[in-house]
């Protein structure tokens, strides 16, 4: 096998909204430390996500000291948002169940409504050790995830991509292709894998953590939107539901769970230990 190494990281410190790729980060149990702390809500206390709002991948969250990040979008003044104080626990829905949360200030309600042309405010999940469980079909006792879709972090691998453009190419919407990585909002890129090698990775080791591999990642249409102007097509979803159906997933990444804490960085070496 040849070596393998990690060419790029990154941390979404909003849920849905562009982040940033930083060379280094911590691995905290639910996942990189910073990632998907925070989460936009409709008027219901419902979880928007680019499933409904395509324009949600135009924002950038700028992560800072301390927790919060500085919020920019076209046609919109920066807002530094700040960590919450402890409050009032505010229960919102993710995927049908509810999590524990706190509000945000008020001027992050304000901005992302304006943004957004609906009612929304800014939620932060202050305690992931025990706020949000792993899907206990796959998880280990005691195992919690932040506001991520459902694990902690998500691998994928340049071979993968490279594969995937190849049939996308083949397919009925040439056009649309070669995608890029961020279509797949991943947390850890890896180089030097062969194509879809991932898929049997069951534990692995990056610098000096380890990760369980849980299972596949199921795609959706968040993976359509084109990150860099918000519109929709149909790729990759035509080329995955015709090659990589495992399941009922449309497959493109590996799920990982941390069972290891520590460091990772860009330019380590990625070691399959089972």
């Amino acid at each position: 096998m040849a070596n393998m190494y990690v060419q790029a990281l990154h941390v979404h410190p909003v849920k849905s909204v562009a982040g940033t790729a930083p060379d280094e980060v911590a691995v905290e149990p639910w996942g990189l430390s910073g990632d998907r702390r925070w989460a936009v809500v409709d008027a219901e206390g419902t979880v928007i996500t680019q499933r409904q709002q395509a324009r949600l991948a135009l924002a950038t969250a700028r992560p800072l000291d301390g927790g919060g990040f500085a919020l920019s979008a076209p046609g919109m003044a920066e807002l530094v948002v700040e960590v919450p104080e402890p409050g009032l626990l505010e229960p919102v829905v993710l995927f049908g169940k509810k999590i524990e949360t706190v509000f945000a200030a008020r001027a992050a309600a304000d901005w992302f409504t304006a943004y957004l042309g609906v009612p929304a405010r800014l939620v932060y999940l202050d305690d992931p050790a025990v706020r949000r469980p792993v899907d206990p079909d796959y998880a280990l006792p005691g195992e919690t995830v932040s506001l991520a879709d459902g694990y902690p972090l998500l691998l994928t691998t340049l071979a993968s991509l490279d594969a995937l453009n190849a049939l996308i190419a083949q397919g009925d919407h040439p056009e649309e292709g070669p995608l890029p990585m961020n279509r797949f909002r991943p947390s850890v890129v890896v180089s030097g894998a062969e194509a879809w090698a991932e898929d049997g990775w069951r534990r692995i080791a990056i610098g000096d953590a380890v990760f369980r591999g849980v299972r596949e990642c199921g795609r959706c249409i968040v993976t359509t939107t084109d990150q860099a102007t918000a519109e929709r097509g149909k790729e990759p979803l035509k080329t995955l539901a015709r090659h990589r159906r495992i399941g009922k997933s449309l497959a493109f990444g590996r799920q990982l769970v941390p069972v290891r804490l520590g460091t990772v960085r860009v330019g380590d070496e990625v070691r399959v230990l089972e």
